[in-house]
């Protein structure tokens, strides 16, 4: 079991992340996940920070953590091969430290630069092609590439990887799940009833991995853990309504902050709970850990709204990293 802190630029300031993900290292943390987008969630007290220029100083400044995109979506602000180039270059100076997730992206991502927003069978196809360049650049081989989308002529990386990278894709349909059966080293998912899972996203995944002659036992299945903590429960419930426009079931394909904020205070707590876990007892977040690890999950990522996320930190190191590393044993 791994347990990654998910470092989400769009609540805090890029300084603010920074201090979190050195505590993250100290702490126990095996691994940090940087969101990458370029319009937040909401408007109000948000941020947006680099994701890429982040992980640098984030790389530079601690010893051991694993550090990487929580995710990227290689769809139209970033070509596969300037993504290929920027992992590459990370891995070559911080050897083994480095992952790549990848998604079908957001229109807050697209829009706003004055790119058309595709449809899902366009951007699953952009993100199976992308993969592909990604794998092909870094072996540093001449590469040629003609895709739907995609076109390489005689394009090389001279700065290789000097390890394997892995690359994680986020599925929550059996769509994706399949081409991260097919390319990815594992699956990063979110928090839906465990049916999805078991009849849908896992066979999904493992059908994709079959059609590409890959073991789909040694892909690592990855949930993010939306979480807000604190002793008063309002407190902690109020704390994690900034990403409420995230429930809207068009949330992704609106590319004003400003409008997700608006829509967003219409979507009801009760609403907000189904994925977002308040709690106010430590033993709270150990059952709901023990309950995925049931389904067949060995790596989390907590991404934490508490509305004091110092405290949450605390927490988290001296009452739960200990029992959770007995869980590891």
């Amino acid at each position: 079991m791994e347990l990654g802190y998910f470092a989400a630029h769009e609540q805090r300031d890029p300084n603010t992340l920074l201090e979190y993900a050195i505590l993250a290292e100290k702490i126990g943390f095996n691994s940090v996940w940087s969101s990458d987008h370029f319009h937040p969630w909401s408007h109000t007290g948000a941020s947006s920070g680099f994701a890429w220029s982040w992980m640098a100083a984030v790389a530079a400044l601690t010893r051991k953590i694993i550090i990487g995109t929580g995710v990227t979506a290689p769809i139209l602000r970033y070509h596969p091969a300037i993504v290929a180039q920027f992992i590459s270059t990370m891995d070559y100076m911080f050897p083994g430290r480095i992952f790549l997730g990848l998604g079908t992206g957001e229109a807050m991502n697209e829009e706003p630069l004055g790119y058309r927003w595709p449809n899902y069978h366009e951007r699953l196809k952009r993100l199976e092609e992308a993969v592909q360049i990604i794998r092909m650049l870094w072996t540093g081989e001449w590469t040629d590439f003609n895709g739907e989308y995609y076109k390489l002529k005689q394009a090389r990386l001279y700065t290789s990887p000097k390890t394997n990278v892995p690359i994680y894709i986020a599925a929550c349909g059996p769509n994706t799940a399949k081409i991260a059966g097919k390319y990815a080293d594992g699956l990063l998912t979110l928090p839906m009833r465990k049916e999805i899972y078991i009849n849908k996203i896992f066979p999904a995944m493992k059908e994709g991995a079959s059609e590409a002659g890959r073991d789909a036992e040694s892909l690592k299945l990855i949930i993010e853990l939306e979480v807000s903590y604190d002793e008063d429960y309002d407190k902690a419930m109020s704390s994690c309504r900034y990403w409420a426009g995230t429930k809207l079931p068009n949330c992704i394909s609106i590319p004003d902050p400003r409008e997700l904020e608006t829509l967003g205070q219409t979507v009801s707590n009760e609403k907000l709970r189904e994925s977002w876990f308040v709690f106010t007892e430590i033993e709270e977040l150990i059952k709901l850990v023990e309950d995925y690890l049931k389904i067949g999950f060995n790596s989390f990522v907590f991404i934490s709204s508490s509305p004091d996320e110092k405290k949450f930190l605390n927490i988290f190191e001296k009452k739960i990293l200990p029992y959770l590393n007995e869980v590891k044993m």
